[in-house]
């Protein structure tokens, strides 16, 4: 991402936050609907990310094309992203998806955990190779892929997450599913102001040792803690616990690994 992406996104974040109550589901989800809008139009992506262009020309063209059609919040949102600079013209896509994604967490109630809901749909998909593949499938419509979504996760995920789930399949961008998820996750974990941890065991963790984990993480990093478990076998026993850059690893298999090499 380059910085002048990164100012922008900031100043995305910035105007999300000075919507306060306003910012609602019908929010999150039309700022979506942009991102996928602009993905689909490279010549509206080009004027709106355009750095050679008035800024305030840029802003005038969004409130005549979205005022009246969109939620205020959401205009507010377009009109930031129009006048902001981005290293590439598809970048202005990410920003808004990313803003979209942040709609939603901060329109969730606090009885709902997006990033466990974003976690146990990626479970889900890890586990049946068949659905993975249709909803990777660069051969099946958007809207397929988003039909399928709904019914595998209506009435068993909140509006936000369902909404965030449709945008990953129906504008992938390049990712695979399983990295759309994370990347969601890791955005919805933030908007919290929480830390998201992929910890990695042999076998699934007990609630008493979840939240063992989950407090001494707090108190490492200060901040609250997301988990994201994900199984796997070939590490024996122990964990293997990321946080954004930082790598805790005291798994067996890596001991083993390391006593081999003070052997060889």
């Amino acid at each position: 991402m380059g910085s002048a992406t990164r100012e922008a996104t900031t100043a995305l974040r910035d105007t999300l936050a000075q919507q306060g109550g306003a910012v609602d589901l019908a929010v999150g989800e039309e700022l979506l609907q942009v991102a996928r809008l602009l993905g689909s139009s490279a010549q509206l992506r080009s004027v709106l990310a355009d750095p050679t262009a008035d800024a305030a020309g840029k802003a005038a063209l969004v409130e005549r094309a979205f005022s009246g059609k969109v939620a205020p919040g959401t205009l507010a949102v377009l009109k930031a992203a129009a006048q902001q600079r981005w290293s590439r013209p598809a970048d202005i896509i990410d920003g808004l998806e990313e803003a979209g994604v942040r709609a939603l967490a901060q329109s969730a109630p606090d009885s709902v955990s997006i990033t466990d809901e974003l976690f146990a749909f990626g479970g889900a998909v890890t586990s049946d190779p068949q659905l993975e593949l249709a909803l990777r499938s660069k051969l099946a419509e958007p809207a397929a892929k988003a039909g399928v979504v709904e019914r595998l996760l209506g009435g068993k995920v909140s509006p936000a997450t369902l909404a965030i789930a449709r945008q990953l399949v129906m504008e992938p961008r390049g990712r695979g599913i399983r990295e759309s998820l994370r990347w969601a996750a890791q955005v919805a974990a933030d908007q919290s102001d929480a830390v998201l941890a992929t910890v990695t065991t042999a076998r699934p963790l007990t609630t008493e040792q979840r939240d063992r984990l989950r407090g001494a993480l707090q108190a490492r990093y200060g901040r609250a803690i997301a988990i994201n478990t994900v199984i796997d076998p070939t590490i024996i026993g122990g964990l293997r616990v990321q946080v954004g850059d930082d790598v805790i690893d005291s798994s067996i298999a890596t001991r083993l690994n390391d006593v081999r090499l003070q052997l060889a």
